[in-house]
């Protein structure tokens, strides 16, 4: 069990968890280990979304990095897979993104990225805290000359924008109509000025909301875990699209015309079509995460496509993507892999891409949101003696009951047994037609879990 890092990195409360000093040895250790094998100062950029406490950990991770003899470029208020194509732009030794994505703004966190731009292993976060704990930590010092600098590269930015006209404009200013206007929800976070840039740098006509931070309320009640503001104003403002980012700008949900969701499983299907017509979906497959919809997977096979399963994380569906040489993956949240352009979700770029295929195939995002069903879903967490929650696999009852209730659905439903990696609990998802029924399912076979397994 790792002490530091989580699925995401190091995520903690600012100040009080993730306090200075814990940063700093982060830092150290983080350079250490990234850059162990260069034979020079090496080069890291840092960059942050709004939170109140962004500028607190920026000021103690530039102290341990030009401690340690590494060099840093300050990007500022920036998304996250903005920091990931500019590490690989600039040939920089490694980045760190300052974030806690999606939570409220007390949390902050650290993301490291490699230098190819992808989220570091496993295997590194536990090598930077070995070193955290260790007395080598106090070893990591530079002297004299060898003292790192910092410096303020806020223009970078703007590289990232031209990342997106590049790749995006012949095709969208060939076929953008008049009456196309978007609604975008910023989330008060990381894209809250960049969006805009790049909507205008391509004469997408927009609205925007919730670009108005202030340190405190990023995410909250807006953006891509909040999506009533932007269903709301889509409708009133009969809008083409909506837009929701989250606090990192890494994932990004939408609404269509009728104020209806678009998650990330109906994404994937859209911006699959999209490729496979032009012959650019690689091996006619999606990467997809156990948790994605039922309709995903008929969609797939109704349409002739490969799907494959990871675990839940776009880690996992990154590195299954590397694997095989697939260009396409995401997960329901939002978190959409174009590899073909980024090695990590990025909410702008999954937005562009569904927006080119609106305008492309000249449909309503309704109708190409109609090309998969979505099948009704229900989570119920069975508490469980934390010792014994991987016995369901050998308990015969168990078993039975999964097996039967599978065997009913035909192929028109499914039974998803999870135990969670943190908490003593086993999650009981079943997916169907009819929801009241696997509402009762799943709260019949949760119970037999907590019964057998307590």
């Amino acid at each position: 069990m790792r002490k530091y890092f989580g699925t995401d990195g190091i995520r903690r409360i600012a100040n009080t968890e993730l306090t200075p000093e814990l940063v700093y040895k982060v830092a150290k250790a983080g350079a250490y280990v990234l850059s162990k094998h260069t034979d020079h100062a090496p080069t890291i950029l840092i960059g942050r979304d709004t939170r109140i406490s962004g500028t607190l950990i920026e000021s103690a991770m530039v102290a341990g990095f030009l401690s340690y003899g590494a060099n840093v470029k300050l990007l500022g208020v920036i998304p996250t897979p903005a920091v990931a194509y500019l590490t690989r732009k600039l040939n920089a030794d490694a980045s760190v993104v300052i974030s806690a994505s999606h939570n409220t703004y007390e949390f902050n966190g650290i993301k490291y990225f490699s230098n190819k731009g992808t989220k570091i292993s496993d295997e590194l976060e536990e090598e930077i805290e070995e070193i955290m704990d260790s007395g080598k930590i106090n070893e990591l010092r530079a002297v004299n000359d060898k003292i790192g600098i910092s410096e303020y590269s806020l223009d970078l930015i703007d590289k990232y924008v031209e990342f997106f006209k590049e790749n995006f404009s012949d095709s969208i200013e060939k076929n953008l109509k008049e009456d196309f206007i978007v609604g975008i929800d910023t989330a008060n976070g990381a894209t809250y000025k960049v969006a805009e840039k790049v909507f205008n740098t391509l004469g997408i006509k927009h609205k925007i909301i919730n670009n108005n931070p202030d340190g405190i309320n990023i995410n909250k009640d807006c953006g891509s875990t909040h999506l009533e503001q932007i269903k709301k104003f889509v409708l009133e403002n009969k809008l083409s699209l909506g837009i929701a980012y989250d606090g990192d700008g890494d994932r990004c949900l939408l609404i269509d015309e009728k104020g209806n969701e678009i998650d990330g499983d109906k994404i994937l299907a859209i911006i699959s079509q999209n490729l496979r017509k032009k012959g650019m979906l690689k091996k006619d497959t999606i990467v997809a995460t156990v948790m994605s919809n039922l309709g995903l997977n008929k969609y797939a096979k109704e349409n002739g496509l490969q799907l494959f399963q990871t675990k839940v994380g776009d880690r996992y569906v990154l590195e299954k993507m590397l694997k095989d040489g697939y260009n396409l993956g995401g997960e329901q949240s939002g978190h959409i892999i174009l590899l073909d352009y980024n090695p990590t979700g990025d909410g702008i770029l999954t937005s562009l891409m569904v927006i080119k295929s609106i305008l492309e195939e000249n449909k309503k995002a309704s109708e190409l949101s109609s090309l998969v069903k979505l099948y009704p879903q229900i989570l119920v967490n069975a508490k469980v003696d934390s010792n014994k929650k991987y016995d369901y696999e050998k308990d015969n009852e168990i078993k039975n009951a999964i097996e039967q209730l599978e065997k009913e659905f035909d192929g028109n439903g499914r039974v998803l047994i999870r135990p969670s990696g943190t908490e003593p609990l086993v999650r009981v998802m079943i997916e169907g037609e009819d929801q009241e029924y696997i509402t009762q399912k799943a709260t019949e076979i949760a119970k037999l879990i907590e019964a057998k397994l307590m």
